[in-house]
């Protein structure tokens, strides 16, 4: 049986695999049933993450997944740079159980590259850098990166980031290889421009999906499959 805090953290780690979608609906009773406790320890379970900016209420609806506006997305973004940028600069060389949990950390996103499971993929980028926070021993930025994490996980979701999965991997493995050479500067300057890339990415894919004329392209191109099956005299 599961306690409040663990709904919760389910939540949040579901939105980090992008199988939670931003406007998802999250039925009292039915989250009741799937963790075998009451309808009351979900309902704090929600109201921790409303709080929390995950989760908000509708009127005579229930309870939705939040869908975060651009302006929303710009502010996350910005305070995962000041924060994880400033947990390098503070971080001291790190010990070598530090460097060999994050490596081993990237090599499970390598594996994961390959794999079907693609939430499981979604998941490990994301968490590297709740791992990075957690490895270098600050459990409440921890706590912090994955909110901040999470919600602009929300955001790529919603607007359908075009940031590439590879690249995700290759940057975070030079940041931790920065890192094992006691470049901390230079390993705050590679997580400046691994955040960058993937807000850049973001911001292209809105840019793409607000232009009416490419959006009208791209709804009326023709199926793969019917313009294969279709005959000469059509």
């Amino acid at each position: 049986m599961a306690n409040q805090n663990e709904i919760a953290q389910q939540v949040v780690e579901s939105i980090l695999a992008q199988k939670l979608a931003p406007g998802e609906r999250l039925g009292e009773q039915q989250l009741a049933d799937l963790f075998g406790v009451s309808r009351t320890l979900v309902r704090e379970a929600l109201m921790q993450l409303q709080a929390r900016g995950f989760i908000e209420v509708r009127p005579r609806k229930g309870w939705y997944v939040v869908e975060p506006s651009f302006q929303e997305a710009r502010h996350a973004f910005d305070a995962r740079r000041v924060v994880e940028t400033g947990i390098l600069r503070d971080a001291g060389k790190p010990l070598q159980s530090v460097i060999r949990q994050l490596r081993q950390h990237v090599a499970q996103e390598r594996d994961a590259l390959t794999a079907v499971d693609t939430a499981t993929r979604s998941f490990l980028l994301a968490d590297f850098h709740v791992c990075l926070a957690k490895c270098l021993g600050n459990p409440l930025l921890t706590d912090v990166i994955r909110d901040l994490t999470a919600r602009t996980t929300l955001v790529a979701t919603l607007y359908q980031s075009t940031h590439d999965a590879r690249q995700s991997c290759d940057e975070h493995e030079a940041i931790v290889g920065a890192m094992a050479a006691g470049d901390l500067s230079g390993a705050e300057a590679l997580m400046a421009t691994h955040l960058g890339n993937v807000n850049a990415a973001l911001v292209e894919s809105l840019a793409s999906s607000d232009n009416p004329e490419e959006r009208l392209r791209t709804s009326l191109a023709p199926l793969r499959y019917a313009k294969q099956q279709r005959s000469p005299e059509s």
